[in-house]
């Protein structure tokens, strides 16, 4: 029998049938993916197969794994050698920031989108708390605005606060299956309260003292929409540590550096002082915008090459 995993706790998993049946689900054996030392070898989002384990009792056991279309990985925050898948066959990542109370730095919205080019994944950037823009945060929105649309990716605004912006959020849901990130505090919770009244998902307001939005969600989970597809709701993330992207592969994950690598003197530039470089070129000329080319040269200092 085939069915998803709706929810992930580490040792039992949330399934539900290709009729619609949820079951408590474990393990059976050990599971090799792919190669991946992952602390979690079954993802939220992964279609497996299942067989009942005692009739009657609810339980079941999964005894495979159905090839991934895709999967978004992370750097296990309690061993950087190892992975933690966050989620698998998705649609699309719908990355929720903010430009104050907290704030999202552009470097992390830059890890992630960087993630998300290495797996295949189409991203949406939505910048939530819009009802808390003086005139300093709007110029932000706008020029963050211009810069990932002119690459290639999709902003929004919106205020859940205000009810402003959240049906057209609503909308680029409908019949995909959407992950969604974002630090604690952005309001990841509160918009899915507002999809889903009926789940009262536990918020939290941001720490006074740090600033930092406080965890609400503990472990991954999806839900179908009333509409049509599903979201999966993650923990939020204070880092976004990347895996297994080399320091020769990152400018290719930057989509207007990869525009520009053949046209640098040497196939192997790195882009940070080398003669002939496309990109250097871009970036002193305004084609790449200066915060973007910084994401990359921090990042880079940030990869640790395996040692083979």
């Amino acid at each position: 029998m085939k069915a998803i995993v709706y929810k992930s706790t580490g040792s039992w998993y949330v399934v539900k049938s290709e009729n619609g049946e949820t079951f408590n689900a474990r393990i059976k054996g050990k599971f090799k993916i792919d190669d991946i030392t992952s602390t979690n070898p079954i993802a939220v989002g992964d279609h497996v197969e299942i067989e009942m384990e005692n009739e009657g009792e609810g339980s079941v056991v999964i005894n495979k794994i159905i090839d991934r279309k895709n999967y978004i990985t992370r750097q296990s925050p309690h061993n950087k050698h190892q992975h933690h898948i966050i989620a698998s066959n998705l649609d699309q990542s719908l990355l929720f920031a903010t430009l104050r109370d907290p704030k999202t730095s552009q470097g992390f919205i830059d890890r992630f989108l960087v993630t998300c080019e290495a797996y295949h994944i189409p991203a949406i950037i939505v910048f939530n708390k819009a009802d808390l823009h003086r005139e300093k945060e709007e110029e932000k929105f706008d020029e963050l605005k211009s810069i990932y649309e002119t690459i290639g990716y999709k902003v929004m605004a919106m205020s859940i606060e205000k009810n402003t912006g959240v049906e057209e959020v609503k909308e680029l849901l409908k019949d995909k299956v959407t992950l969604l990130s974002g630090h604690s505090g952005v309001g990841k919770s509160s918009f899915i309260n507002i999809v889903f009244p009926e789940l009262k998902l536990k918020t939290l307001d941001v720490s006074s003292w740090s600033g930092k939005g406080m965890h609400t969600t503990t472990f991954a989970e999806m839900f179908d929409l009333p509409f049509g597809g599903k979201v999966i709701d993650t923990p939020g993330l204070r880092e976004f540590a990347l895996m297994d992207i080399s320091k020769q592969e990152l400018s290719h994950y930057f989509p207007e550096m990869r525009a520009l690598i053949n046209d640098c003197q040497f196939n192997n530039c790195m882009h940070i002082n080398e003669p002939g470089c496309a990109v250097k070129e871009a970036v002193n000329s305004g084609g790449i915008a200066t915060d973007r080319y910084v994401s990359y040269l921090t990042i880079l200092e940030t990869i640790q090459e395996k040692a083979w």
